[in-house]
């Protein structure tokens, strides 16, 4: 059974009826609940659920494509490489609904690391509009990027910056934001006992709450008049949940609560999640004077991938291509300039030019669908030569040489390169198997 600090006991009682104090109690001698979200991009539950039997459970009531699971060590699982399921735990399922986001809009996730509720809203999205995935922390933002990539999000821009900096450039642009503030962790005593447990105190919960006060100032900013904002934590403390829903309204008068709701373990299969709900009233004030990406891309970078694409794709598709350093990537269709931001990811990396003759990334064939390529190497779960794939290796196959993509059960999962009837592998040496 988990060990609660006494102190969180205690505020807890608090905080419950003394007639749930033993069922609260209770949740901690039993093991975490886990979960899984179906990839809408790649089809979600109507597509994939017969795929993944073996892992999927029941339905979670709030995410249509989320469900629960028993298994664990799931990033092992080919489909997971293939990104048609992000891992995540089922509570932390029921903030990006709320923002209620659509094809077209400008989204920010301000707090975004390692991207499941980002992840969550691009699908929602379906490859259309902008959203900007942010986290000041580098490192953090890379695992965010990879995950992004991994998901085949074409309309992302992964950023790592801070809220202030970000405020300074786009103010009132934001149609939705998503606030998953950094917070005291104390619904993820039982997922996260060692990390959470050993952080906990109540002069963190202090400074998470003031920390949280300075990101929502931020985003109140960036949010434009008639917009929505949603804020999230994963913690049971009031300081950082009810009582700072009623400081945004207090603070900011336009902005009205919509709604407030906290998930407690014992009352629903999960851990602890708080979610409370905004919108921006008043006027549309001075938007920010964002000027649009203006692409550019070398002739001869053009006419690399042009050959390229000839060769790989059933079809050509409608690219906005832009070029950086002999890098190319496909924009989003009205992305904003973005020079002066710490960028990691601005749509999909395409591939890059290597003496003379363009090179194809990971992110392209993930961002793409087998009916797409033509030249495809279609392993079913059985096949021997999965794993042997996954872990780095080559393969013997009769596919034409030349480069192709490599899928599991019809779904790409990385890049081979045929020659004479052998595929050199290309799956990026930092996410195969050992």
């Amino acid at each position: 059974m988990t060990r609660l600090p006494e102190k969180f006991v205690e505020n807890m009682k608090k905080q419950l009826p003394e007639t749930e104090w033993e069922s609260f109690f209770s949740v901690y001698a039993h093991p975490p609940v886990k979960g899984v979200r179906l990839n809408a991009l790649k089809g979600g539950r109507v597509a994939l659920n017969g795929l993944l039997t073996d892992v999927l459970g029941a339905p979670v009531a709030w995410e249509e494509d989320g469900f629960y699971t028993e298994k664990d060590k799931l990033g092992a699982n080919p489909f997971h490489f293939a990104g048609l399921f992000y891992s995540q735990e089922p509570s932390a399922m029921s903030a990006a609904p709320k923002l209620e986001v659509k094809a077209g809009e400008k989204v920010l996730d301000l707090c975004s690391a390692p991207g499941g509720k980002g992840t969550q809203l691009a699908c929602k999205m379906q490859g259309e509009g902008v959203i900007v995935l942010n986290e000041p922390v580098l490192s953090r933002a890379k695992i965010l990027s990879g995950n992004v990539e991994r998901m085949g999000i074409k309309n992302a821009v992964v950023a790592s910056e801070t809220p202030e900096r970000l405020a300074e450039k786009f103010v009132g642009y934001f149609d939705k934001i998503l606030v998953d503030a950094p917070c005291s962790g104390e619904g993820m005593f039982r997922k996260n006992a060692d990390e959470a447990l050993s952080e906990w105190s109540e002069e963190n919960v202090a400074l998470c709450a003031a920390r949280q006060k300075r990101i929502l100032r931020e985003a109140v900013k960036m949010l434009k008049a008639g917009g929505r904002l949603v804020y999230s934590t994963c913690t049971f403390a009031p300081q950082e949940d009810e009582a700072q829903a009623a400081w945004l309204t207090e603070e900011f008068p336009e902005m009205r609560l919509l709604e407030q709701e906290k998930l407690y373990p014992h009352k629903i299969k999960g851990e602890g999640h708080f979610v409370a709900v905004f919108e921006k009233s008043g006027e549309a004030e001075t938007q920010s004077r964002l000027r649009p990406a203006k692409p550019t891309c070398s002739k001869a970078a053009e006419k690399a991938f042009r050959e390229f694409e000839k060769n790989f794709f059933v079809a050509t598709l409608p690219r906005l291509l832009h070029e950086t350093d002999g890098v190319l990537y496909d924009l989003p269709q009205g992305v904003f300039d973005w020079s002066g931001l710490h960028v990691l990811r601005v749509g999909v990396k395409l591939g890059e030019l290597k003496n003379g003759r363009f090179e194809p990334s990971h992110a392209l064939v993930l961002a793409s669908k087998k009916s797409e390529l033509k030249n495809a190497v279609d392993l079913s779960r059985e096949d021997a030569r999965l794993e042997k794939y996954l872990r780095g290796e080559t393969l013997e196959t009769a596919n034409p040489n030349g480069w192709c993509g490599v899928c599991v059960e019809g779904f790409p999962l990385g890049l081979g390169k045929m020659v004479g009837g052998t595929l050199k592998n290309h799956l990026p040496k930092g996410i195969r198997k050992n």
